[in-house]
C-alpha cells in the first residue's frame, strides 16, 4: 500500500515553480476543483475536475509518469485534493506492482508487451514519484 501524500506549503510551490525548468524538479500541479475553478488557477496547472477524477486517474498515472513531483489542489485542500492524492498513489502503486509481476512472469525483454496483452498496464516506469497535496490549497495560494 502506497504511503499517504505529504502536504507541501505554498512557499515550497512557488520556490519550485519560480526557478528555471532546467534547474527546477519536473513538477505537475493538478487542480481539483470543479465549478469553483472559474475564480483563477496556478500557473501551469492542469485542471481535472474532482467530478472526472474516476475515469481520468489512470490516464493521470500514465501522463504524469516521468514527473519527479506531483501536487493536488482544491479550494482548501481539505477533501477533493487529498481524496484526490491518494487515489492517484494508490492507482500508480497498483500500475507499477502489475507491471512488476508481469515483468517477473514473463522477463524484462517482453514485459511491455505482454503488459498490454494481459491489460495490466498502461506502461508505468519504476521511477520515483513524489505526490503531495497543496496545503491550503488555491485559497491559502492566492493569499500570497
Amino acid at each position: 500500500m502506497p504511503s499517504s501524500p505529504s502536504y507541501m506549503t505554498r512557499e515550497d510551490l512557488s520556490t519550485f515553480l519560480l526557478k528555471p525548468i532546467t534547474a527546477r524538479p519536473s513538477i505537475a500541479v493538478i487542480d481539483v476543483r470543479d465549478d469553483d475553478h472559474a475564480g483563477g488557477h496556478i500557473f501551469s496547472s492542469t485542471h481535472v475536475p474532482s467530478s472526472t477524477l474516476d475515469h481520468k486517474i489512470p490516464e493521470l498515472v500514465r501522463t504524469l509518469n516521468g514527473k519527479d513531483i506531483v501536487i493536488f489542489h482544491c479550494a482548501l485542500s481539505q477533501q477533493r485534493g487529498p481524496t484526490a492524492a491518494r487515489r492517484y498513489a494508490q492507482e500508480r502503486a497498483r500500475l507499477l506492482s502489475s507491471t512488476t509481476q508481469v515483468k517477473a512472469a514473463t522477463g524484462p525483454e517482453t514485459s511491455a508487451v505482454k503488459a498490454e496483452e494481459t491489460g495490466h498496464g498502461t506502461k508505468v516506469e519504476g521511477t520515483e514519484q513524489k505526490i503531495y497535496i497543496l496545503d491550503g490549497g488555491f485559497v491559502k495560494w492566492q493569499e500570497k
